[in-house]
């Protein structure tokens, strides 16, 4: 009897689980469901976008709308309905049966270096979704979602790639699983581009640069081909999609993660000379999804370097005698850091947190003897919707010593 009645309790304690998690996610794909249609005009050599933003269907389920959208970047606002500039924002209260809003904004973003993150040229584009529709807060009406879709108008003989799906219109499907309310975000590059697509294990990638960039987009699906396993083994949760842009310059000399995406500049290595990958590491900050508070963008930046070398070495990419080096180069560039609890984590703070993340891992391989590791402390950050804290993470690092 007694073992019965703790099956049950399980049982049930699983289904708590499940809900919890999918009230956590802030979706439910049996919440009524209002049309937003996004449609952006791009054209060539033309730094600004032209987007509309259209209540397709059930508009009067939506109160208002507020926008964060620069005034510098945001200009030519119009449409239907009461629309008001309070400094940055833009709010709106749709009127009608299918209302719109439409607004001019600037994809071209130059960085301090002088090089752009963000460019429209007379041949191809490589910017940010989330510009097109900036961050929004939406009064609707109770226990609704968007379905949302963006269709793209581009010059003639322009293609583009981006993170989602495309119906057979051409129209894009923008999803997010963990938000009620759906925007284009991630990396996008629309013109005239070279692309290589894949499935590799459960995820589609699809590599794309602009032709005649030095993009060796053979060699980086390759790559991926030989890591990607690996990190789809520490995240589960992996998405479906993965696109990866590139150009070489004038687009900065770095890399940077989005949404299911990230850019790379043409000329960084699939490996460093110092054992790490740029690729790897920002292909671990779109398995996490993770954002920081200030007092933890260590744990952010550092899990994503330490994963970097983690998939290396686990997929026979770094032996186990180049792997220590890798290791011990970043512990003496580590040690010019006096403190990891900075707002900001790069460079050395960076290099430093890598030390203290693996001992954390193997003081949870010991106390848990060998059934734990940073891997679940990782999994579970990943699987929250929610910004990472230390307290969080410290929290989690106590449950899996106890495991």
């Amino acid at each position: 009897m007694h073992t019965r009645i703790c099956g049950i309790f399980l049982v049930l304690l699983s289904f708590w689980l499940a809900s919890t998690a999918q009230a956590a996610s802030g979706t439910d794909s049996a919440r009524p469901e209002y049309g937003v249609l996004y449609t952006a005009w791009i054209r060539a050599g033309e730094p600004q976008a032209t987007v509309r933003i259209r209540l397709s269907r059930k508009a009067e389920w939506v109160r208002w709308m507020r926008l964060d959208a620069p005034a510098a970047r945001y200009t030519q606002i119009k449409g239907s309905g009461s629309i008001t500039r309070e400094g940055d924002q833009i709010l709106w209260r749709p009127t009608g049966d299918t209302p719109w809003l439409q607004y001019t904004v600037t994809l071209e973003s130059k960085r301090e270096s002088g090089r752009f993150d963000g460019m429209i040229t007379a041949d191809w584009g490589i910017f940010r979704a989330d510009d097109l529709a900036p961050v929004v807060r939406v009064d609707m009406e109770d226990g609704t979602q968007s379905r949302s879709k963006l269709s793209l108008v581009l010059p003639e003989g322009w293609s583009a790639v981006s993170p989602y799906a495309a119906y057979a219109s051409g129209r894009l499907n923008i999803d997010n699983p963990r938000k009620i309310f759906d925007r284009p975000a991630g990396w996008m590059a629309v013109g005239k581009l070279g692309v290589r697509r894949e499935r590799i294990g459960d995820t589609r990638v699809t590599i794309a640069a602009p032709t005649g960039q030095g993009v060796s987009r053979m060699d980086v699906l390759a790559f991926f081909r030989w890591t990607l396993p690996t990190l789809q083994s520490v995240f589960p949760g992996f998405p479906e999609r993965l696109l990866v842009v590139s150009a070489g310059d004038p687009m900065w000399r770095g890399a940077l993660s989005g949404p299911n995406s990230l850019f790379v500049h043409a000329d960084r290595p699939l490996i460093s000379e110092n054992g790490t990958s740029t690729f790897l590491h920002e292909m671990v900050h779109v398995a996490m999804r993770a954002r920081s508070r200030p007092d933890s963008d260590w744990i952010v930046e550092g899990m994503a370097e330490y994963y970097s070398l983690e998939v290396l070495h686990r997929a026979g990419a770094l032996s186990n005698e180049r792997f220590e080096k890798a290791h011990a180069s970043l512990a003496a560039w580590g040690a010019e850091a006096p403190s990891i609890e900075v707002p900001h984590s790069t460079g050395a703070v960076t290099a430093k947190a890598v030390g203290v993340l693996r001992a954390i891992d193997r003081d949870i391989r010991s106390a848990s003897k060998g059934r734990k590791s940073l891997d679940d402390v990782a999994r579970a950050l990943a699987a929250a919707n929610e910004p990472v804290t230390r307290a969080h993470f410290d929290a989690l690092v106590a449950a899996a010593k106890k495991s």
